[in-house]
């Protein structure tokens, strides 16, 4: 019991703090693109960091976020007891999301959770995970609509993880995949808001580089 307690504390905390570390503003500035909270929406994410101009910077972003909604739950496979893993690797998927959107290192002011979600959907079911990428780029290509995409693929995973994972809908991956999807819609609320209202900001595919001054 308190082996178990111990280590999901130690999975709670390690998972979290990989989920803070903020890729997006980390990348623009070693890159010399300055500060990404003082740019477009203020987000640390990679569709704020596309406003930049810098298409392989926002992509880097992507990657690195998906990566550490990932790499907690993926180490959980190799290292924890097999009768913990279900349990565990939701958790960990979970709280990197809760570590993205709310990063102990910024003020606990984070992203809105998109690519670190990817990132825990493809540690928990690939298929899904896929799936629902492929769904939310879909519909970013025909509305240019990043938060609009995200949240349909949201709601798409909560059916497409435990029909393509083959879990009961209430067994620890899906629950985490329902809890994941609501900090998401919670981290977009001022986008839902926006797209209601019709002026939400769409995403340019050409976005060229700001002059330097």
């Amino acid at each position: 019991m308190f082996y178990s307690l111990g280590l999901l504390s130690l999975v709670i905390i390690s998972s979290y703090l990989c989920g803070s570390i903020p890729f997006g503003l980390l990348l623009t500035k070693f890159s010399g693109s300055g500060d990404i909270r003082k740019v477009g929406s203020g987000n640390i994410g990679a569709t704020n960091v596309l406003r930049t101009g810098n298409k392989k910077l926002a992509a880097a972003t992507f990657f690195c976020d998906a990566l550490k909604g990932a790499l907690p739950a993926l180490c959980i496979y190799f290292f924890a007891p097999p009768a913990e893993m279900p349990l565990l690797s939701a958790v960990a998927c979970f709280t990197a999301v809760l570590g993205h959107c709310y990063p102990i290192w910024l003020g606990f002011k984070g992203g809105k959770g998109i690519a670190t979600g990817v990132g825990a959907m493809l540690a928990l079911s690939w298929p899904a995970a896929l799936t629902g990428f492929s769904l939310w780029l879909i519909i970013v290509l025909l509305t240019r609509y990043s938060s609009l995409g995200g949240l349909l693929a949201c709601i798409a995973m909560i059916f497409l993880v435990p029909l393509l994972g083959h879990y009961p809908f209430l067994s620890p991956a899906p629950l985490a995949t329902d809890a994941i999807s609501l900090l998401i819609f919670w981290r977009h609320r001022g986008n839902l808001s926006r797209l209601w209202s019709g002026t939400e900001s769409k995403v340019s595919m050409n976005q060229e580089k700001p002059a330097k001054k």
